[in-house]
C-alpha cells in the first residue's frame, strides 16, 4: 500500500472531497422542492441502471450533521457540494423558497463549526423540470433564469462562503443531456448540443456578473470544466485533424470563450453542416468573457482517437455511456479507441499522466490563474469484509497516482490550490444507478450506513 503523499504540497493546499446534490441528498418532495430534469429522466422507464432514482439517495439532506462530523473525522479542509436549483427556486423563476436556502445555510455552518471551507457549485445538472419544458438549455431564456438564480444564492451564502462555481461540466450537460442523450434530458439532437453549449457559456458568465454584485470582493469565482485530455492513435495527420475535431467539442467549446472571448475558428467549420451559430449574439462573448478568480480541472481518463475511413455508425468508444447516438457533433469521421492499461469499474483507463498533462495546458492557456482539482477519482466494486471492514487498495494506488501527478505540476510551476476528491461518499451515480460506487465512504444502501473505506483513511492521513 503507498505510503500517504507528505512532501511538496503548498501549506494552504487544500485537500477536499466533492458531492452532488440529486446524487446524495434524496428529499426531492421536501420542502418545496419541485421535479429537476435528473427526477424525470432517472423515473422514465430504461433510462437509468435497475430503475434506479435519486429519490431517497443516501439521504444526506436529513443526515448531513453526521456527514459533516464525518468529514471532519477525514480530516478534511474543504467540501465542494452543489445546490440544489429546484430546492432554492422550484419553477427555476421568481423568489427562492427560503426554507429550501435555509438547508443549505444550515449546512454551511455545521462545515464552518468543524474548520471545513464549503465550496458551493451552483449547478451540477439539476435544472428544474418547468425550465426544460420552456425549452432547456437550448433555449437563451435559460441563460438568464440561472443568472437570477445565481444571485439569490450568491445573496444568502456568500457572506460565508468564499469559493463558488458556477457550473460544473458544461459539456456533460450540453453534449451527453442533448446529443447523445445519456445524460437527462435524454434529448439527442446535435443542433441543440450546440446551442446549449453555447448558452450554458452565456449562464457561466451572466452568473458570474450576478455573484460578483451580490457577494463580497474577497469571493473567488470559478468553473469546473471536464476538460479532455486528447491524444492521436498516430501521427498521421488525418489522425491529428481528429483529436483538434474533439479537442474543439471538449475544450475549445468552453474554454474558448471563458477564457479568450471567442470561439475556435476551427469548431465553426467542423460543425457548419449542423449549426450555423446564428444564436450567437452581439455582446455574447463580452458577456461570457469574465475575468475568473480560479479554474476547476476534473479529470478522470484521457482519449485516444483516430480519422475513420468511413463514416462510424453506433455508439462509440468514448466512455460516456452507450447510445445509438454520438454526442460529437459534426465528429462522424473520428473513431474513439480503448486506451491500453488497467481500468477501473467504469472501464476507464487509468492513467494519472493525463492529469499532469491537462495541468500543464491549462496553466499554459491562463497564465496566473489558479487551479483547483474539482473532481477525480475511480469507482471499484467495494463490498465489506466479514467484520464490516471495506479495503480498497486499488483506490489508494490510484489517489496516490493522481496526487503524484498533482504533486510532480506544482514542481512544474502549476498553481494548483487544492484537490477534490469524487466522492466523498458512494451515492446516486447518474445513468448507472447505485451499481458503481466511487466514494471513500462505504454506504450501505439498504441500511444507510456509513463506513469509511481504507482509501478514505489514506487520505485523511495524506490530508493530515
Amino acid at each position: 500500500m503507498p505510503d500517504p503523499l507528505t512532501a511538496s504540497f503548498p501549506p494552504a493546499f487544500l485537500w477536499g472531497a466533492a458531492t452532488s446534490a440529486y446524487q446524495i441528498e434524496g428529499a426531492v418532495r421536501e420542502d418545496g422542492r419541485t421535479p429537476s430534469i435528473w427526477d424525470t429522466f432517472s423515473h422514465t422507464p430504461g433510462k437509468t441502471a435497475g430503475g434506479d432514482t435519486g429519490d431517497l439517495a443516501v439521504d444526506h439532506y436529513h443526515r448531513y450533521r453526521d456527514d459533516v462530523a464525518l468529514m471532519a473525522d477525514l480530516s478534511l479542509s474543504a467540501y465542494r457540494f452543489s445546490v440544489s436549483w429546484p430546492r432554492v427556486q422550484p419553477t427555476g423563476r421568481g423568489p427562492a423558497v427560503q426554507v429550501g436556502l435555509d438547508f443549505y445555510r444550515r449546512l454551511v455552518d455545521e462545515l464552518l463549526a468543524k474548520g471545513i471551507k464549503p465550496a458551493v457549485t451552483l449547478y451540477h445538472w439539476d435544472l428544474p423540470q418547468e425550465l426544460e419544458d420552456a425549452g432547456g438549455w437550448p433555449e437563451r431564456d435559460t441563460a438568464y433564469r440561472f443568472a437570477e438564480y445565481a444571485g439569490i444564492v450568491g445573496e444568502a451564502l456568500g457572506d460565508r462562503v468564499e469559493q463558488w462555481t458556477t457550473l460544473n461540466e458544461p459539456w456533460c450537460s450540453a453534449f451527453l443531456g442533448y446529443g447523445s442523450g445519456v445524460h437527462a434530458p435524454g434529448r439527442t439532437d446535435p443542433a441543440a448540443t450546440l446551442r446549449a453549449a453555447h448558452h450554458l457559456n452565456l449562464a457561466h458568465g451572466l452568473g458570474t456578473s450576478a455573484l460578483r454584485a451580490v457577494m463580497p470582493a474577497r469571493n473567488q469565482v470559478a468553473i469546473s470544466l471536464n476538460s479532455a485530455v486528447v491524444r492521436p492513435l498516430s501521427q498521421d495527420p488525418a489522425d491529428l485533424a481528429a483529436v483538434r475535431k474533439i479537442d474543439d467539442l471538449a475544450n475549445g467549446v468552453f474554454h474558448g470563450p471563458i477564457l479568450h472571448g471567442s470561439y475556435p475558428p476551427s469548431l465553426f467549420e467542423a460543425t457548419a453542416s449542423v449549426t450555423d451559430w446564428s444564436y450567437v449574439q452581439d455582446g455574447d462573448l463580452a458577456a461570457v468573457h469574465q475575468p475568473l478568480d480560479a479554474l476547476g480541472l476534473n479529470y478522470y481518463t484521457p482519449a485516444l482517437v483516430s480519422a475513420t475511413a468511413e463514416t462510424a455508425a453506433g455508439p462509440r468508444a468514448d466512455g460516456h455511456g452507450s447510445s445509438d447516438h454520438s454526442p460529437w457533433p459534426g465528429a462522424d469521421d473520428v473513431t474513439f479507441h480503448q486506451t491500453p492499461g488497467e481500468r477501473t469499474e467504469m472501464g476507464w483507463t487509468i492513467d494519472p499522466t493525463g492529469l499532469h498533462e491537462l495541468i500543464m495546458r491549462y496553466t499554459r492557456e491562463a497564465p496566473g490563474l489558479p487551479l483547483y482539482i474539482t473532481e477525480n477519482g475511480a469507482a471499484y466494486d467495494d463490498k465489506p469484509d466479514p467484520d464490516g471492514n471495506v479495503h480498497d487498495p486499488e483506490r489508494i494506488a490510484y489517489l496516490h497516482g493522481h496526487l503524484s501527478a498533482v504533486r510532480r505540476a506544482i514542481t512544474d510551476g502549476a498553481d494548483v490550490r487544492g484537490y477534490y476528491l469524487w466522492s466523498l461518499m458512494d451515492n446516486f451515480e447518474w445513468a448507472y444507478g447505485y451499481g458503481k460506487r466511487f466514494g471513500a465512504v462505504y454506504v450501505d444502501y439498504a441500511t444507510l450506513t456509513r463506513t469509511p473505506k481504507s482509501s478514505a483513511r489514506w487520505y485523511a492521513e495524506a490530508a493530515r
